[in-house]
């Protein structure tokens, strides 16, 4: 059995210029001069892998396992979250075949730091490196991401049961 999920976040960054040196994506620091609010690291790769393997295997979504109401999550690595996330479907005969993500933003540029999201996405998840793909784009400065308000991420799995 195979099944396919769609997971999506977005996350508003910081109100002003300085407001930090980095964002998170897909478990890597992106230098940046404003981070993003956010309840946990505010990695949106990990949020919209987290919420498309939930809804793959029809359990939820990332906000019922992981509410931002819960004070321990405070600033958790979203690595994290991505490795609970991956346990409790390899608890449910689940495991990750492939999974493709879409990065939406102006800024920060991410081009040169796709490997690296791969490799570590990868690594949190047990599969090979060419199971994880990762792309960006821009939305041409349309809208709240074009305005560089925010950036925003897709992400699409496939999972099988293996058990």
């Amino acid at each position: 059995m195979i099944r396919v999920g769609h997971g999506y976040d977005v996350h508003a960054f910081k109100d002003n210029h300085g407001d930090g040196d980095h964002v998170m994506l897909g478990g890597v620091p992106i230098p940046h001069e404003r981070g993003v609010k956010a309840h946990s690291d505010g990695d949106v790769v990990l949020h919209a892998l987290c919420d498309a393997l939930f809804g793959a295997a029809g359990l939820g979504d990332i906000g019922e396992h992981f509410p931002d109401s819960d004070p321990s999550l405070r600033g958790i690595d979203s690595k994290e979250l991505l490795k609970q996330t991956v346990n409790k479907l390899q608890q449910c005969g689940f495991a990750l075949v492939n999974a493709d993500v879409t990065i939406v933003a102006q800024q920060p540029r991410v081009q040169n730091h796709k490997d690296s999201m791969r490799t570590s996405i990868a690594t949190v998840c047990g599969c090979a490196v060419e199971c994880i793909n990762v792309k960006a784009t821009t939305t041409e400065k349309l809208g709240y991401l074009g305005r560089s308000e925010g950036l925003a991420a897709h992400a699409v799995v496939l999972i099988e049961l293996t058990s």
